[in-house]
């Protein structure tokens, strides 16, 4: 496994109960996805580094990203600040995506995200702190 991405299909609840060929595949994952994977990291079944790795280097390494995945001098700076001891019990009406669910609702995450900055600038501390645009990104071809 070399790297580990969601790709946030947010379906409404209604569109994901058709029939298995007729329901869009995907779930909503964005607001959920790493402190799944740092209570992972509490349970001792992954490393933080592996996370990490998995989640940012390793994608930026194979997609041959340019100034991410990395924290370095001049690149994005597209961070999270989290608490590796804040346990949260996750609840649909806490998810800020427009399909209103969650497939973890009622599950319980030792690890939760403090802050978030996208491109460098400050858009999440427990609130969201107005558009979080991303960039194109740029490629060595």
């Amino acid at each position: 496994l070399d790297i580990i991405a969601t790709d946030h299909a947010p379906h409404t609840w209604d569109e994901k109960q058709n029939k298995y060929f007729k329901a869009p595949s995907g779930l909503p994952l964005v607001q959920t996805a790493l402190p799944s994977l740092l209570t992972l990291v509490n349970q001792g079944k992954f490393a933080l580094e592996k996370i990490v790795q998995k989640t940012s280097h390793n994608v930026a390494d194979l997609f041959n990203l340019i100034d991410r995945g990395y924290i370095r001098e001049d690149y994005f700076a597209d961070l999270v600040l989290v608490d590796m001891n804040k346990s949260y019990t996750v609840k649909n009406t806490d998810m800020l995506y427009q399909c209103g669910w969650t497939p973890y609702d009622g599950e319980t995450f030792t690890a939760s995200i403090e802050k978030t900055w996208v491109n460098g600038e400050l858009k999440w501390n427990g609130t969201l702190l107005g558009q979080a645009n991303g960039l194109a990104l740029k490629y060595i071809r």
